[in-house]
């Protein structure tokens, strides 16, 4: 394990192929998750039909590693008639919504309009409830809170303002009216891993010191761009200032599987789910495969307070 990397791989990596599908289709990878009720995993993973267009199916299991239930159909196709998403439904992040007594979907509608945020809402990962496009192209990367904050609902987004592409905050009073643009977390520039681009990876994760946050960061190279994955630190009860950010990735593309595939050197994960002590990343591979990797929260969260950050709010900027 490199020294950076505070995430260690399942020993049986790739975790899904296109070879464990129930239908035919090229790829599969960047899938979100939720844990169920019942204690299973449930995986939204994006697949790449033959067409080249990708739709979102869902995927189920018990210990969250073997035998696998997939369904076969999926439950956002780019042909069930949003033209926003005519191009393909991708990179779903799950957050599961008390308030909503539902589980909401952030995810990228692809379209001859540009990339754009869409959600939707389902109580049974049988029916879905589209609620249209919220944020309009382009921009993605968009992952709900998973609890309102001073009485709104929170969400992670990527505008592109040019070559720039940073993290940035929106609210919402009902999910479906998006306002008070802040920008959180920036692309540094220069050599630095994350100086390209930087975008949300997973939901945020809600912990004792603040809001757990992993994010893609894009480094060119001279045979391509390297996404690898790094941490940040929010406040609980104002996730505009930002506590910490780690300088250095924790998670790399090095596999086989993570540097050949139809986008070589790529982790980028898009769910995790908590279990015990631990974070289960879901991530995907090379946009080929899903892979799975581990890690102590604790870990995480020492890592993190060990590079805390000194950041205000302006004056003048309020909910």
């Amino acid at each position: 394990m490199e020294p950076a990397e505070l995430f260690r791989r399942y020993d049986h990596n790739p975790l899904f192929t296109f070879r464990q599908m129930p239908y035919p289709c090229h790829s599969v990878f960047n899938t979100g998750a939720t844990l169920l009720p019942s204690g299973e995993t449930l995986l939204l993973l994006r697949v790449e039909d033959l067409e080249g267009r990708s739709h979102l199916t869902v995927a189920r299991s018990e210990d969250g590693v073997t035998d696998w239930r997939i369904e076969d159909r999926p439950l956002l196709h780019p042909d069930d008639g949003d033209p926003y998403e005519a191009y393909g439904c991708e990179d779903a992040r799950i957050t599961r919504l008390e308030e909503e007594d539902a589980w909401v979907i952030a995810y990228t509608a692809y379209s001859p309009y540009g990339a754009g945020v869409a959600l939707a809402k389902t109580r049974d990962w049988k029916t879905v409830e589209r609620l249209g496009l919220m944020l309009a192209p382009n921009n993605k990367d968009a992952a709900v809170f998973p609890r309102k904050i001073r009485g709104k609902y929170w969400m992670l987004h990527r505008p592109v303002a040019g070559s720039l592409e940073h993290i940035w905050l929106t609210d919402s009073p009902d999910l479906r009216h998006w306002g008070s643009p802040y920008c959180i977390i920036k692309e540094r520039g220069g050599p630095f891993w994350d100086g390209r681009k930087v975008g949300a990876n997973t939901p945020p994760i809600e912990t004792p010191e603040g809001w757990l946050i992993l994010y893609h960061g894009v480094k060119q190279m001279p045979g391509g761009p390297t996404y690898r994955m790094g941490a940040a630190m929010l406040d609980l009860e104002d996730p505009r200032r930002l506590i910490a950010r780690l300088p250095h990735w924790i998670l790399a593309p090095h596999e086989w599987y993570e540097v050949t595939g139809d986008v070589p050197n790529v982790v980028f994960a898009c769910g995790a789910v908590e279990r015990g002590d631990e974070i289960h990343l879901y991530y995907g591979a090379a946009d080929t495969y899903i892979c799975l990797a581990y890690a102590k929260t604790a870990d995480l969260l020492d890592a993190l307070l060990a590079h805390k950050v000194n950041s205000r709010v302006p004056a003048g900027v309020s909910y």
